[in-house]
């Protein structure tokens, strides 16, 4: 078969057996968390650190602004591409908080005490952050405002939405997908999408 130029580049970022879409579907598991007040919310930095932290909305978003562009790609077979996100990098995060020297993993906590699991080396990419904008507008709460992860270069579930805390921990622990059979890394690449891929 015959793809032009164009067409072979779009393949050459889409992993095995995913469809391109255009629209951004909703997936999540329980209720959508509706923030009547912003005041109430914070993000914590703690687990293996030497002092656990706290940052307000207002605190979060006085952090410089990253803008990244990116594909992103969910388990369920679709992706997305030429994404436009702005947040913070995972990075600055590091200059928040001092981590102790055995750190490996990152569990990231959301509402609903819902988690997900990353090596260290995931969650400070230089393609991952901390979005609260997408495509030029806010994120709606269905797609996890006011906060949610991106780490573009993992399947979707892992770029967490409405994140509430950052654990900093030692030995990898599976987070709530991860215990209900989907793959602790999660590399589109590879497919590795089932624990038993």
């Amino acid at each position: 078969m015959y793809f032009g130029k164009e067409e072979s580049k779009k393949d050459e970022r889409v992993p095995p057996n995913q469809v391109v879409t255009k629209k951004w579907p909703v997936l999540h598991y329980g209720n959508v968390p509706y923030y009547q007040d912003l005041g109430e919310w914070d993000l914590r930095l703690f687990g293996h650190v030497e002092e656990e932290i706290r940052l307000t909305y207002e605190e979060v978003m006085e952090i410089p602004i990253v803008r990244l562009q990116n594909d992103i790609h969910c388990v369920t077979g679709w992706s997305r591409l030429d994404n436009q996100w702005e947040g913070i990098s995972t990075k600055e995060i590091f200059k928040k908080v001092k981590l102790l020297p055995e750190v490996n993993y990152v569990l990231i906590h959301a509402e609903e005490d819902w988690t997900t699991n990353l090596p260290i080396e995931d969650f400070f990419k230089e393609s991952s952050l901390l979005a609260h904008t997408h495509d030029g507008k806010p994120l709606t709460p269905e797609h996890g405002f006011p906060l949610r992860a991106v780490i573009p270069h993992l399947y979707f579930w892992k770029s967490a939405k409405w994140i509430r805390g950052i654990e900093f921990i030692v030995e990898n622990k599976p987070g709530f997908w991860e215990k209900n059979g989907y793959h602790m890394h999660g590399r589109p690449w590879k497919e590795e999408r089932f624990s038993w891929d």
